[in-house]
């Protein structure tokens, strides 16, 4: 029996048993056959896995994982800010030089995993976008 070819898909990552939706998004994994095709750059999703042909283009990320982010890493950071100032009193200028970069680096770096973890979800789910045929521009059903 000759060895399977581990092409640079398939290094370093899992399995190929069905992964939990973090391991997938740690590694970019396409959510069908768990290749590490998913991301074309940091945070942009390939227009398709190179693997299997998943059309990755067919699901709706939108800003959800930017969002989610911003709002967890900014309560987060606040709560942080309000301790180091109620403990200590620095200066200004050092919860600035502090939390400024601190905040901006967790939610660029979060977001790649983020985005994948969604995206996972969206394909485990068969999420799509729900369609009425009654429906019409105007807002009347086609009996009316």
């Amino acid at each position: 029996m000759t060895e399977p070819v581990h092409t640079d898909t398939n290094k370093g990552q899992p399995g190929r048993r069905r992964e939990s939706g973090a391991t997938a998004a740690l590694f970019g994994c396409c959510p069908r056959c768990h290749s590490k095709t998913l991301f074309d750059g940091w945070a942009k999703f390939a227009d398709r896995c190179r693997v299997c042909g998943l059309d990755f283009t067919q699901f709706n990320v939108g800003d959800g994982p930017a969002a989610f982010l911003t709002l967890v890493i900014g309560t987060l950071v606040t709560g942080l800010a309000i301790w180091l100032q109620l403990a200590a009193e620095p200066p200004f200028w050092v919860h600035v030089i502090l939390w400024v970069p601190l905040t901006a680096a967790a939610v660029v770096g979060g977001l790649r995993g983020t985005k994948a973890w969604l995206l996972q979800a969206e394909y485990r789910r068969k999420a799509s976008e729900a369609v009425n045929t009654e429906w019409t521009i105007d807002g009347k059903g086609e009996g009316d």
